[in-house]
């Protein structure tokens, strides 16, 4: 089998979790023209409303097949029954059918349970355990509802992480104190989301509590979590 795939907000995590052998299309319409089956895996928003749509379904190979276990919307009924009956598309696979599509003999239907499965429990109970501790550990951000992605390498010192409000400045502000306090910055990386910027910063040295004191002192600063030095 040949993968072809696209995904524009695709993080470089995830990338690595590919296979080498899947190949990129450089956009929606060039994967549904190359693909004879096609699966979708986005979330229901205005943006992927009728993404399978009736010009798209059409781009596809005759005798395709498409796959929906995401959400309903994100697939147009109307074009994909038009497509069943003309022969155009194969089949059509989904979890939550309505209406007609119930009673169609291409659509293969079935309850929409994936995320209940025994394995699937197991894998959230793991990946929630696996944030947690890297949470505490080193401050990162994974899998977060408001929080932005953040990941860093431990450089061996002591780290600080720090939530704040997403204003300008923030970074200067706080930089301005370590330097101040002759703290030298190993590494440092700022992520935003919305109204919320979390900043990981490495230094070389142990920070005092007056100069943490200084640090969440400045306006718009959340929260502030100072981690040692890894024995």
């Amino acid at each position: 089998m040949k993968v072809v795939g696209y995904d524009p907000l695709i993080s470089v995590q995830s990338a690595w979790q590919l296979s080498s052998g899947v190949e990129e299309a450089v956009s929606v319409d060039h994967l549904f023209s190359q693909c004879d089956a096609i699966s979708v895996h986005v979330p229901l928003l205005d943006a992927t409303r009728g993404l399978a749509s009736a010009e798209r379904i059409a781009m596809m190979p005759k005798g395709g097949v498409l796959v929906n276990l995401a959400r309903g919307g994100i697939c147009d009924d109307e074009a994909v029954l038009a497509a069943l009956d003309s022969g155009h598309l194969h089949s059509y696979v989904i979890d939550f059918p309505t209406g007609p599509l119930l009673k169609h003999p291409k659509v293969i239907s079935f309850p929409h349970l994936g995320a209940s499965t025994a394995e699937a429990e197991e894998n959230c109970a793991v990946m929630v355990a696996d944030s947690v501790r890297e949470f505490l550990e080193d401050g990162t951000v994974r899998n977060s509802v408001n929080f932005p992605e953040a990941f860093m390498p431990r450089n061996g010192g002591s780290r600080i992480t720090i939530a704040n409000a997403n204003v300008p400045n923030m970074v200067g502000q706080i930089s301005t104190i370590l330097a101040e306090s002759q703290l030298n910055i190993a590494d440092l990386l700022n992520k935003s989301r919305g109204d919320i910027a979390y900043t990981i910063i490495d230094l070389d040295d142990d920070i005092s509590e007056a100069t943490l004191d200084s640090i969440r002192a400045i306006e718009g600063v959340l929260t502030l979590r100072y981690l040692p030095r890894k024995s």
